[in-house]
C-alpha cells in the first residue's frame, strides 16, 4: 500500500522524537548529578537521586512497550525544591569540643619527682639553684636539696580542672626549710609551676618556721603552720598551730584569712633568778669544807609557775642539808633538773638555800645556775625573757 508510506514515515519520525525526550540524560550525566549532589545533606541527595533515576526507570520501560499515542502536548516538569539542612551545633558551646577547655592538672608525686620544675625561691636559704629541678624523696638525708613531702589536688583557680599543691622540704641539718607550691599542666601537658602559696622563715611577726599539714576546702588552700619546727631536742609540745587560708587572685596566691600573726605564748611566763655568793667555810683536818649559796627566783608574771627547777647545782659539790628537802626525788628522766621544786605564784618571789660538802679537790671555776619553768605534768617551758633566767655565781672563802 504505497499511499500509507509517507504516513509510515511520519510515525517512524516521531517516535524517534518522543524516545530521545523521555530517555534523559544517559549514565555519564547521573554520575555527575550524584557527585554534585552528595556535597549536600542527606536527605536533599537522596530526593535528587530518585528524581534522576526516575527518568531512567522509565525510558527503560518505554523502550520495551509499544509505541505511544501521539499526546496532545509535552508536560512540563514542576520543579523541585531540596529540603534545607538545619544548622550545626555551635562547637564553642560545647565544653567537651572547646578549645579553651582547662587541662586537667592533677599531678602524682612520682610524675612531679620525675620532672624538670623551676621553683619560687626559699626565704633565708641557698636551697641548691631554683630552675630545672629535680625533687628527692622525702626520705632524703641530703641538705641543702629540695625534696617533696606531699601532694594535694583541687581546683585552685576555679577553672573547672584540678591542681596540684606540693609541699616541699629543704633540710637545714636536722630541721628543713619548707614551702607549698602549686603546680599545673599547660595545653601541651608541660608540668608548670603556679607559684608559692607560702613558705616558712619569712621576716614578721607572721613568720613561721613549720608547715604541718596542706588541705583544699572548695577552692580555698588550709594551711596548718607552727610557730617552730621541732628539733634537735626541742620539745613538739612547745609549737603553736594555726590554719591559714590562701586563694589565687589570677595572678599570684595570697592570704585570704585566719590569723597573721602569733602573739604572746599565754602558756609562758616571766622568771628572773638571782644568787648571792657561795660561801666556803673552813676547811677541817681531811680537806673537806661546806659550801651555801642561796637562790632568789621572782616570777614577773603574767602566769603562776606551778614548779621550778635550778640546773647545775651538781657542780658546786654533794647536797649537805638545807633546803634541798624541798627538792623532787629524781624520776630517772634524761636530764633530770639539780632540784625540781615548787613553783612561784605570778608577782611574788622565793628564796631556797642549799649547802654543799666540798671534797680535798676543790671548786669548779665559773659557777652558775640555770632557772627552768616547769608546769604540772613535768613539762618544761621557755621563758618570755630567757635572759634573765642564769645566773653566775661569786665564790667567797
Amino acid at each position: 500500500m504505497p499511499e500509507q508510506d509517507p504516513l509510515r514515515a511520519r510515525f517512524a519520525a516521531y517516535r524517534g522524537d518522543l524516545t530521545d525526550r523521555i530517555d534523559g540524560p544517559g549514565p555519564d550525566a547521573v554520575r555527575r548529578t550524584l557527585r554534585r549532589r552528595r556535597r549536600a545533606t542527606v536527605a536533599a541527595g537522596a530526593v535528587a537521586v530518585a528524581l534522576v533515576a526516575a527518568p531512567i526507570a522509565a525510558g527503560a520501560a518505554l523502550r520495551d512497550a509499544p509505541p505511544p499515542e501521539p499526546p496532545a502536548s509535552t508536560p512540563t516538569a514542576e520543579p523541585t525544591s531540596s529540603p534545607t539542612p538545619a544548622p550545626s551545633p555551635d562547637a564553642s558551646r560545647s565544653p567537651s569540643l572547646s578549645p579553651s577547655a582547662a587541662p586537667d592538672g592533677r599531678i602524682t608525686g612520682s610524675q612531679l619527682r620525675a620532672a624538670a620544675l623551676d621553683l619560687p625561691a626559699w626565704a633565708g636559704r641557698n636551697c641548691a639553684d631554683t630552675t630545672r629541678i629535680t625533687l628527692l624523696p622525702a626520705s632524703t638525708k641530703e641538705v641543702d636539696r629540695p625534696y617533696l613531702i606531699s601532694v594535694t589536688h583541687g581546683d585552685v583557680d576555679a577553672d573547672g580542672a584540678a591542681e596540684t599543691l606540693a609541699l616541699l622540704g629543704c633540710r637545714i641539718g636536722e630541721a628543713s626549710a619548707k614551702q607549698v607550691v602549686g603546680f599545673d599542666r599547660d595545653s601541651a601537658g608541660r608540668i608548670v609551676t603556679l607559684g608559692r602559696v607560702t613558705r616558712t622563715h619569712e621576716k614578721g611577726t607572721g613568720g613561721f618556721e613549720d608547715v604541718r599539714a596542706v588541705a583544699l576546702d572548695d577552692g580555698k588552700v588550709r594551711v596548718e603552720v607552727a610557730d617552730i619546727q621541732p628539733c634537735c631536742g626541742t620539745p613538739a609540745y612547745w609549737a603553736r598551730q594555726q590554719w591559714r587560708t590562701y586563694g589565687w587572685d589570677g595572678e599570684r596566691f595570697a592570704q585570704t584569712g585566719g590569723p597573721t600573726s602569733w602573739g604572746r605564748d599565754s602558756r609562758l611566763t616571766d622568771l628572773a633568778i638571782s644568787a648571792g655568793p657561795f660561801v666556803i667555810g673552813s676547811t677541817d683536818e681531811r680537806g673537806r669544807s661546806q659550801g651555801t649559796v642561796t637562790l632568789t627566783v621572782i616570777n614577773r608574771g603574767p602566769l603562776d609557775a606551778d614548779r621550778v627547777a635550778f640546773r647545775n647545782l651538781e657542780t658546786f659539790g654533794t647536797p649537805d642539808g638545807g633546803d634541798w628537802d624541798r627538792c623532787e626525788p629524781a624520776r630517772g628522766q634524761p636530764e633530770w633538773p639539780s632540784c625540781l621544786t615548787e613553783g612561784v605564784p605570778a608577782g611574788e618571789r622565793r628564796s631556797w638555800t642549799f649547802r654543799f660538802r666540798l671534797g680535798p679537790e676543790g671548786l669548779e671555776t665559773g659557777l652558775s645556775v640555770w632557772l627552768v619553768h616547769y608546769g604540772a605534768d613535768h613539762r618544761y617551758w621557755p621563758d618570755l625573757t630567757p635572759g634573765d633566767n642564769h645566773v653566775a655565781v661569786r665564790v667567797d672563802r
